[in-house]
């Protein structure tokens, strides 16, 4: 039997089941100085790696109280919007880059289309 050809690379036909969260140990540490927010930011960590987005507009879907920012930044609410999680999104390359987690007044001080 020969090798079977398609008209297109495996990447194209792939189906990624999950998204890569760049970095774990960044939501490990916040979480063990903020223990109140350990369980919704695990909860979040595990429905964003869960996630099958392919533009801002599944981020609102999924998340309606989620702020889109340029550049592919996203502010998502964590825990009755006590705490913020500030990300840059890969859709291409299925990767979200955590740029901030922190306290809602620690979020104003900072500019999150920069961070």
């Amino acid at each position: 039997m020969g090798r079977r050809t398609t008209l297109f690379p495996f990447w194209e036909r792939a189906k990624l089941w999950h998204v890569r969260v760049f970095n774990r140990s960044t939501v490990r540490a916040f979480a063990d100085e903020h223990a109140d927010a350990r369980q919704p930011l695990y909860a979040w960590f595990a429905e964003v790696e869960r996630a099958d987005w392919s533009g801002p507009e599944d981020i609102k879907t999924q998340y309606p109280s989620a702020s889109l920012l340029a550049d592919n930044r996203v502010v998502f609410n964590v825990k009755g919007n006590k705490y913020r999680v500030i990300v840059a999104v890969r859709y291409e390359f299925f990767a979200v880059y955590i740029r901030f987690i922190g306290t809602h007044a620690e979020y104003d001080k900072i500019d999150a289309a920069t961070i």
